[in-house]
């Protein structure tokens, strides 16, 4: 009974040009393989980068940057990748960006100091960028707005997946003989499955018509951005925030991106982020979001791990098996909202609701230390997984239903490319309030124990030996191991609270996007089109 319905529905939809549920589910297979790359290259790391930086001896800075440099390329380069999927084959587009995430995974495997590997983590990111902008472009390329939110579930439940088997993953490997290295190796497999997966599954057509790159304008905008989040990931370490140092980078960075503005809006024929795009609120509220969820989700998230590793003396595994709270939140909220918003086409109430939830949580957060029972802990983090669940990708969702099918690849990226921003520059930021609070903790703790005859000579200089560099928290002196758990602790409450005034203001722009019902065309309906002054004759509407 079920072939023929199969038959039966399958013409349909080709008719109507669609595709059919078990072809999107194929297509599917593939690109959510490569989303589960693109998370896992992030999540796997998470719980190795405190032993990574004790074996190569690096800082929190460096921490900071193994990081940043992931965030930075994905930044930088999300917005080219949606402009390319608007004019190249997707497929094509997603296979070469594994290609290069594969390329960044080995160099990372063999790295032999902190310098290579964060440069290993940088093309990483390239890759990275690729795949989370262009898999959001392919979903919209393929569903309506409406069945979007139900395949919206799916990607949510692989962010999870990789979210919640990646930090487990990690620590188990971390812990075992093949040590931090193998973690850069475990993606490999599946990214090559991907791509064989993508190559038989997807097929797309493939619009012919006349290329221009804005290679000025994608220029610019990399070199703007990464000088200024450069700015903010070393000033205050490596230089002061008043210094020559300082405001060379801020000024070089604003006039490179004012130049890029200049040329997106009178020079580019093929702009890479097309700024008539802002003219639409949903867009700009959306974006506004974007990068203030980035700032506190990633800016603070990110350093879970330290937290349950330094200051609770947690193994890898442990600090993973920590993670499942919020995770499992997230999970269950994605899902949820996922398949309701398709049944309703109503969304506006999720984004706010978890935008709540986030914000809430990360006041929650805020009031951590090193002695805060772990199932306050694990109850606060789950907060935050329920609520980012239902706003991530229904935020994405929002800006695509007030797109046209053209501009969709960079729409989406967009979206992307400033909740990315906003993360590398949480991160780089809350990264330097953690050091210096860490390092002023520390520092006054020890002269309080010097006064007070619990440091002799030996523990003092090893006390003052590693104020420079993360130590290896179990071979120091007990007292002052004791000493740098509670800093840790304390600092960590500290940045998360520093976070949640971002997430207010998310939170503050979502209340003012204006809800539009889901529609149920892969392409802007033609009354909407001509409400918004458009021009008709050039738009075929897909139904």
């Amino acid at each position: 009974m079920s072939e023929p319905s199969v038959t039966t529905q399958a013409p349909a939809a080709e008719a109507a040009g669609q595709m059919t549920h078990r072809q999107v589910l194929e297509a599917l297979s593939g690109l959510l393989l490569a989303m589960f790359v693109a998370m896992l290259s992030s999540t796997v790391v998470t719980n190795a980068l405190p032993r990574i930086v004790t074996d190569l001896e690096g800082s929190q800075t460096g921490y900071t940057w193994v990081v940043v440099a992931t965030l930075l390329a994905m930044t930088a380069t999300t917005p080219i990748w949606g402009k390319l999927a608007d004019l190249f084959s997707k497929k094509m587009l997603v296979q070469i960006a594994l290609v290069i995430f594969s390329a960044g995974s080995l160099v990372a495997a063999f790295a032999p100091s902190m310098g290579v590997l964060i440069g290993a983590r940088a093309l990483q990111g390239l890759g990275v960028g690729g795949l989370t902008a262009l898999v959001q472009v392919v979903i919209a390329s393929m569903v309506t707005p409406r069945e979007r939110g139900r395949y919206s579930g799916y990607i949510g439940a692989v962010f999870a997946l990789a979210t919640v088997s990646g930090p487990l993953i990690g620590g188990l490997i971390v812990d075992s003989p093949l040590g931090w290295r193998g973690c850069f190796f475990v993606g490999l497999p599946f990214a090559l499955a991907a791509f064989v997966l993508l190559q038989r599954t997807l097929h797309l057509p493939v619009v012919r018509r006349e290329v221009s790159i804005d290679y000025a304008g994608a220029t610019l905008i990399m070199g703007g951005v990464s000088l200024l989040l450069v700015w903010v990931s070393l000033a205050g370490s490596s230089f002061a925030w008043a210094s020559a140092t300082s405001a060379g980078l801020v000024i070089g960075g604003v006039v490179l991106i004012a130049a890029a503005l200049v040329v997106e809006a009178r020079f580019a024929t093929e702009p890479i982020i097309p700024l008539r795009l802002f003219r639409d609120r949903t867009t700009s509220l959306a974006t506004l979001a974007s990068v203030m969820i980035g700032i506190a989700m990633f800016g603070a998230t990110v350093y879970l791990s330290q937290y349950f590793q330094f200051s609770r003396g947690m193994s890898p595994t442990e600090a993973g098996l920590m993670s499942i709270a919020m995770v499992g939140g997230l999970l269950v909220s994605s899902i949820t909202s996922g398949r309701i918003i398709s049944r309703t086409g109503v969304w506006k109430r999720w984004l706010v609701g978890g935008m709540v939830l986030v914000t809430a949580g990360f006041a929650l957060l805020g009031t951590i230390d090193g002695s805060t029972p772990l199932w306050t802990v694990g109850l606060y983090m789950a907060l935050v997984g329920l609520g980012l669940g239902a706003t991530m990708q229904n935020l994405v969702l929002a800006v695509q239903n007030n797109t046209r099918l053209e501009d969709m690849g960079a729409a989406s990226s967009v979206v992307a490319f400033f909740r990315s921003m906003g993360g590398s520059v949480g991160v780089a930021v809350l990264g330097t309030i953690l050091s210096h609070d860490v390092k002023r903790n520390v520092s006054d703790g020890v002269q309080q124990l010097t006064a007070s005859g619990q440091l002799d000579r030996a523990d003092l200089q090893a006390a003052q030996q590693s104020t420079g560099h993360i130590p290896d928290i179990s071979a120091l002196p007990g007292p002052f191991r004791t000493l740098y758990e509670a800093s840790f602790g304390e600092a960590f409450g500290h940045i998360f609270m520093v976070a949640t005034p971002f997430a207010v203001a998310a939170l503050v722009c979502i209340l003012f996007i204006k809800e539009v019902p889901l529609r149920t065309t892969i392409e802007k309906d033609v009354d909407v089109l001509e409400a918004e002054g458009e021009q008709v004759d050039v738009v075929t509407s897909v139904r």
